[in-house]
């Protein structure tokens, strides 16, 4: 209880060149023993490849919460706005390797 009481009265504070934001429509996640490794980046038509727009790298504790606040926020998300569908083809006809989808 006190943890979730200290969430919620933590400050944060955000520079304007943060609070932006960063576009990404890919990420490629990969680990070692003590670190999970997250790579957005942004693939664009007529373009080749795709630029990592951002590195996050964190502990497998951090990254295992993260995964779980991130399951909840889309599951009240689809309760309000109903249920995110995954489109049949990948937009500009690229394929991704099913391990970056999350499947086997």
């Amino acid at each position: 209880m006190a943890n979730k009481e200290q969430q919620q009265n933590l400050k944060l504070n955000i520079t304007p060149d943060v609070a932006q934001g960063t576009y990404s429509n890919l990420v490629v996640i990969s680990h070692n023993p003590t670190e999970i490794i997250l790579d957005f980046a942004q693939m664009l038509p007529g373009t080749e490849g795709a630029t990592i727009r951002q590195r996050i790298i964190m502990n497998p504790i951090h990254a295992k919460r993260t995964l779980a606040a991130l399951n909840d926020n889309i599951r009240r998300y689809e309760q309000q706005f109903g249920t995110i569908e995954e489109p049949k083809a990948l937009p500009m006809g690229d394929t991704v390797p099913y391990d970056i989808l999350g499947k086997a």
